[in-house]
């Protein structure tokens, strides 16, 4: 009679878990390789804050329903310290594989990082979502398991020359760019499409100079810029390359009325290391925390309680990719790859960085502000309908600061 009960019980309580207890994981497990330490360690740490917010408060609300288990259940992000370093972004995502059976990767930061991974996604059939890498040919090589809710090289490449012309009146505006350009696949694309997309927007590259990373002196390159009579500089360094740029630039006193870095300034060792002369440097890290979106304010109120201030730039992005996989795997209904990864491809969601959908390339359509450092606080100065002041043009001398 006991043996009969016994198996009584174990079928009632298989039936109210949606099948037998050992059907039923614990958790859905996710895997990300990131830069905690190294080159890309400053953005790394952000991106791992996005994360870890977003997972928290989806498990305090009680997890992703996955219908295939008629039940909620808890994310588990694994995270490994790739050292900024790809061969190591490499391994970690096949230990995931291999040793989690991870349902998805999330990524890093930095575009060699996310290059790396993207094969390794493809080659396991693993769903990879990244943020923080603006590369786009990596999108061009028919990886259906790639996304990446961030802006592109194409976008930047005009947008720069868009936000300029529309802030800017053409009796004010500068006209003279210059171009340092990392000697890496990323710098290489977007130092092209800044070139090439010039002229159509009223503007002559009158220097275009190219450097390998971890570059020490960046003298001879400035002294030219200044010689060029260089307005507008553009360039995307690490953070760490970024940070030497600007400390020789006001250590030579040429400050050009207008300069974007892309990646350095997205960090916050940016203001620590430089003060006042890393002022009035733009950048496009893909969000700002005044931005009027669902879920941005408790986002700000969870940052805040953390670090002592509302979401750091990269913070929103890295939360919105969390955002999407959860609603992914809930459409899903299961912990299938193939079926979360159709279910991201065709992501209409809106997050804290706005409305997010992909192209068929897994490039996001989403919103690429523009930031500006002003007395040591990021302003978003463009769209305009969202800025929270404007534009500091032309920016002053390193001497006036």
């Amino acid at each position: 009679m006991k043996h009969i009960l016994l198996a009584t019980f174990i079928i009632a309580l298989s039936s109210s878990c949606g099948g037998t207890t050992s059907e039923v994981p614990l958790s859905i497990e996710i895997g990300a390789a990131m830069p905690l330490t190294g080159k890309y360690a400053a953005g790394g740490a952000e991106i791992q804050r996005g994360y870890t917010l977003a997972v928290e408060k989806i498990n305090a609300d009680g997890g992703v329903f996955v219908k295939a288990y008629n039940r909620k259940l808890p994310l588990n992000l694994n995270i490994l310290d790739d050292s900024s370093d790809p061969g190591k972004t490499v391994s970690h995502l096949e230990t995931h594989f291999s040793d989690t059976e991870v349902v998805a990767y999330l990524g890093g930061f930095g575009s060699d990082l996310h290059a790396a991974a993207a094969a390794i996604a493809e080659k396991n059939q693993v769903p990879y979502i990244g943020v923080a890498f603006a590369l786009w040919g990596i999108h061009q090589q028919g990886y259906k398991y790639l996304f990446s809710p961030f802006f592109k090289s194409p976008d930047l490449g005009k947008h720069v020359y868009e936000f300029l012309n529309e802030v800017l009146p053409e009796d004010r505006r500068p006209t003279r760019v210059g171009i340092f350009q990392e000697q890496t696949d990323w710098g290489i694309e977007m130092g092209e499409l800044w070139r090439d997309n010039a002229p159509e927007y009223g503007y002559e590259v009158v220097q275009y100079e190219v450097y390998t990373p971890f570059t020490k002196d960046f003298t001879d390159l400035i002294l030219k810029a200044q010689e060029a009579d260089v307005e507008i500089l553009l360039a995307l360094p690490t953070p760490p390359d970024g940070i030497t740029i600007f400390k020789q630039l006001g250590e030579l006193g040429f400050s050009p009325k207008f300069s974007l870095f892309v990646r350095a300034p997205d960090v916050p060792t940016w203001i620590e290391s430089l003060g006042s002369i890393g002022d009035f440097v733009t950048s496009a890290p893909g969000w700002h925390h005044t931005l009027a979106f669902p879920g941005v304010d408790e986002l700000n109120a969870a940052h805040q309680t953390l670090k002592g201030r509302p979401a750091d730039p990269l913070v929103g992005p890295a939360y919105a990719a969390v955002q999407i996989l959860a609603q992914a795997i809930e459409k899903a209904g299961s912990l299938d790859r193939s079926a979360i990864r159709d279910a991201i491809a065709a992501t209409d969601l809106d997050t804290v960085i706005g409305p997010v959908t992909f192209r068929q390339d897994g490039t996001g359509i989403v919103n690429s502000p523009i930031l500006q450092y002003q007395d040591g606080q990021v302003e978003l100065v463009w769209p305009v309908e969202y800025a929270t002041a404007d534009l500091v043009y032309p920016a002053p001398p390193f001497d006036a600061r």
